[in-house]
């Protein structure tokens, strides 16, 4: 539910608030409720709402976009390794285990302060640090499976590999794919959130770091340009954590196991 309605508010920021979130809107430091500004107005009387509320379309769209980026690596990594094994699979997990050994976050700061930041190398750097786990994981899926009756059929009946990976390994992984993905959704949002919150964010585009960063000088006359956007990504990231704890649960063939009558 909670997600739905950060995923509203992304959606309808044009209709609540048509004007663009760095036009002042109202006397600087407005406390919450005060010239017609439900969460009050930053230092430049700019509307905080309306900053939550376009920040929340780059924050959902940041999360989304690196998501899909760092699962098609990792499983086309991942695959790769597992389905072929051997040289291959020691390769590609040397490669993994490099990425590995920065710190994800560190590594993002670097490539984003490298390529300057925007949007793009935002996304891309949170794929580039993203992908390690997925492949890994990816991986012992396709050793477990590659073994398997049906892939020693496939094989037997002359399918090529790529086809058995596609068609016949790749649908028996999706379960802890598709849960990775919203775990990685909600690490790319704090991720995007930290790098904005240290001036390393879109200069062109707001979003919730940018405005917890613009608000902690001022911590102790403007409350609100901290919290409420502070409060939008503790919602937002438990929203998708839950989520992904509930998938991994209804997709445990165990725990269906254990709690079927």
């Amino acid at each position: 539910m909670a997600l739905l309605l950060v995923l509203a508010l992304a959606l309808l920021a044009p209709l609540l608030f048509p004007g663009s979130p760095w036009d002042m809107a109202g006397a600087p430091f407005s406390p919450p409720g005060e010239d017609g500004m439900l969460l009050g107005s930053d230092s430049l009387g700019r509307d905080v709402a309306a900053g939550i509320a376009y920040g929340a379309r780059v924050s959902l769209m940041v999360g989304a976009v690196s998501t899909i980026v760092s699962i098609l690596i990792g499983v086309a990594l991942g695959a790769l390794a597992g389905y072929l094994g051997g040289v291959v699979d020691d390769a590609v997990m040397r490669f993994t285990e490099f990425f590995q050994t920065i710190p994800s976050f560190v590594l993002a700061i670097l490539l984003v302060a490298i390529f300057t930041p925007s949007i793009t190398s935002i996304v891309a750097a949170i794929a580039i640090v993203s992908w390690p786990p997925v492949a890994r994981v990816v991986r012992a899926e396709f050793l477990s499976l590659r073994g398997r009756e049906f892939v020693q059929a496939a094989e037997v009946l002359g399918k090529r590999p790529l086809s058995i990976v596609l068609t016949d390994i790749l649908p028996n992984a999706l379960s802890p794919i598709i849960v990775l993905a919203s775990l990685n959704t909600a690490s790319a949002i704090l991720l995007e959130s930290s790098l904005s919150f240290l001036g390393l964010g879109d200069p062109n585009l707001m979003s919730w770091g940018f405005l917890i960063g613009s608000g902690r000088s001022v911590i102790r006359i403007a409350w609100w340009m901290s919290v409420f956007p502070g409060i939008a990504i503790f919602i937002t990231v438990l929203a998708l954590n839950l989520i992904g704890e509930g998938l991994s649960d209804a997709m445990n063939p165990r725990l269906r196991k254990r709690g079927a009558p």
